[in-house]
């Protein structure tokens, strides 16, 4: 503003009414205290022997979860997992509804911590979630630092997860704190307060798998604050293939679930023709030697029926619960 005819005079003006703001924008969400009420979330299908172990790990954290929250359809879900200070929800199956049903839940709590029943967190991660959202009013989602994701390959072990976050040690040169596209899905927390003003849900019309339905939930909350990676907040996802979708399921939402998303607002366009690229790129050149633990030719034949939906205008995400 100083390098610009008339406006150096206003700079004091600007800084003052950018202060209001910020100050107006504290009391708007509640505040953290020094004993946040967490509430932990987990939709969950087809995992019950991951998700038993994972439960296990969680009531193990230095801060204690006011509430842990079990979304499922099917009574083997939760088969042999220790029910001990667990809530259970039984509803229909899909990531969005699953996830919604418990923030229906959880209005009592101060932060809301998604985790994916394969993500196995560090015991003091929702300590440092809590932590992050009360030096900062203005952050309103939270993702933690994924050391090692089995998403990206044939899976991890319980075992592994378990060694890798003892052994891990967090380099305190490294910044612990950055501003993200997005939240993601697999561990994420938001601040309630924020989430009751913005009246922003999971769009049930992604269903199943969901696919990018974290990237639509945390980029709608953007508008009413930051979002930010708290490197402190480490965790390890298993990546685990079972109660994945069918590969046609996947490449299906692979391809519309970008264009509906870019359409709708909340992904950006040129992100949605490289996102959908990629992916039909991928299972293209893999599907001549496709890994055992992906069903490459599955998710290109997904691909294609979900480009021709895409060029005829069909911008309809809910189709793929249909292959």
């Amino acid at each position: 503003m100083k390098n610009t005819i008339n406006s150096e005079k206003f700079v004091p003006r600007h800084i003052k009414i950018s202060r209001e703001i910020l100050q107006n924008m504290s009391n708007r969400y509640k505040a953290i205290s020094e004993n946040p009420l967490v509430a932990v979330g987990i939709a969950t299908s087809g995992r019950a022997a991951i998700l038993s172990e994972m439960v296990k790990d969680l009531k193990k954290q230095t801060v204690k979860p006011y509430r842990i929250v079990i979304s499922y359809s099917k009574p083997s879900d939760i088969e042999g997992i220790d029910l001990d200070g667990v809530e259970l929800l039984q509803g229909k199956q899909g990531l969005t509804a699953q996830r919604n049903a418990i923030l229906d839940n959880v209005q009592d709590a101060d932060i809301i911590q998604f985790f994916d029943d394969d993500f196995f967190p560090k015991n003091d991660f929702l300590e440092q979630v809590a932590n992050a959202f009360r030096a900062d009013f203005n952050v309103v989602g939270v993702t933690g630092q994924v050391i090692a994701d089995g998403a990206k390959g044939p899976g991890l072990t319980v075992s592994f997860a378990r060694t890798q976050l003892i052994s891990n040690q967090f380099d305190a040169s490294d910044s612990q704190k950055e501003d993200v596209f997005n939240t993601y899905g697999c561990n994420m927390a938001f601040r309630i307060s924020a989430l009751e003003i913005s009246k922003i849900r999971f769009d049930e019309k992604l269903p199943l798998y969901g696919w990018y339905e974290d990237m639509d939930f945390s980029r709608r909350l953007l508008p009413y604050g930051r979002l930010i990676k708290v490197k402190t907040a480490i965790g390890v996802h298993l990546g685990s293939k079972a109660g994945k979708s069918p590969g046609c399921r996947l490449g299906y939402s692979q391809v519309v679930n970008s264009f509906y998303l870019a359409h709708k607002g909340s992904y950006p366009w040129d992100h949605a023709f490289r996102s959908a690229g990629r992916h039909v790129l991928i299972n293209a050149l893999r599907s001549a030697k496709p890994e055992q633990w992906v069903d490459r030719r599955g998710r290109l034949k997904g691909n294609l029926i979900g480009l021709w939906d895409v060029i005829r205008g069909r911008l309809t995400p809910e189709r793929a619960s249909q292959f």
